[in-house]
């Protein structure tokens, strides 16, 4: 936590607790709203670009779950300070950056939290409360969501739900759970919703999905699988980055990406 309360002062975010009927969800803000003009994909005035976390340290191997699923290195903070204009926030999972998590949240109490229910549906209706509270705090009316590894399942999961998201952004996402389970041989995520099954409600709103050249944790056949399911033309784009895996290289180049986000 002492980290991520360092990057975000750098350039005078703040940690903020936000309540959900879940417990508390930890987001960093910007401490005054970004003027939107000049920006790109600026396409209103009041909109706000939301990056949502990864899974973080869900597991220390392949068959401990850690006790705290706060990342080490916070990605998505970090390219959500990286973003090049505009408002932006950030927005981390349940369970992380908190201290006694499972006395602030008894849902944190049982592991499968940041295990096989990561993406349960509580989880994405507390989302669902964050983001509302993000909105009122910044004065926006309009979201671009930007999730980065599991948080690309949790934007996707949300973005289908909601009528307020102006463009939906992951970087290394993990778009079908299944499909990635299934590749690296592991157990299904059980309690989990699944993006590949919400395509329908996907269809027509714009989409990037980043992928790394080099990554074998989440690889491009993960996103070209999820888009193959939608029905109509054109289908969400799957953009290949050289010489990126699936934690290195995206912060250094995210100013440039997140401009090639936009039409």
């Amino acid at each position: 936590m002492a980290a991520a309360d360092a990057l975000a002062a750098q350039q005078g975010w703040q940690r903020v607790s936000l309540s959900t009927g879940l417990g508390p969800l930890m987001a960093y803000l910007p401490q005054r709203s970004a003027s939107a003009g000049g920006t790109a994909g600026a396409t209103q005035a009041h909109a706000v670009t939301i990056y949502i976390e990864g899974d973080g340290l869900a597991w220390l191997n392949a068959e401990t779950p850690s006790d705290d699923p706060t990342p080490i290195n916070p990605l998505a903070l970090r390219l959500a300070l990286a973003q090049p204009g505009g408002q932006a926030a950030y927005l981390a999972r349940p369970c992380q950056f908190l201290m006694q998590a499972s006395q602030q949240m008894p849902f944190c109490a049982r592991q499968q939290a940041w295990t096989s229910h990561r993406f349960a549906a509580e989880v994405i209706a507390a989302s669902h409360q964050a983001l509302d509270q993000i909105k009122v705090r910044l004065g926006a009316d309009r979201i671009t969501l930007v999730g980065y590894s599991g948080g690309g399942a949790v934007a996707a999961l949300l973005a289908a739900e909601r009528h307020d998201v102006l463009r939906l952004i992951t970087v290394a996402g993990n778009l079908d759970h299944v499909a990635w389970t299934a590749l690296h041989r592991i157990s299904p995520l059980s309690g989990s919703l699944n993006p590949a099954d919400r395509t329908d409600q996907l269809e027509g709103l714009p989409q990037v999905h980043w992928v790394g050249a080099q990554d074998d944790n989440l690889p491009e056949s993960v996103a070209r699988g999820f888009v193959q399911r939608f029905r109509t033309s054109p289908r969400p784009e799957v953009r290949v980055v050289p010489q990126v895996t699936h934690g290195a290289g995206w912060v250094a180049q995210w100013g440039s990406l997140y401009a090639q986000s936009w039409p």
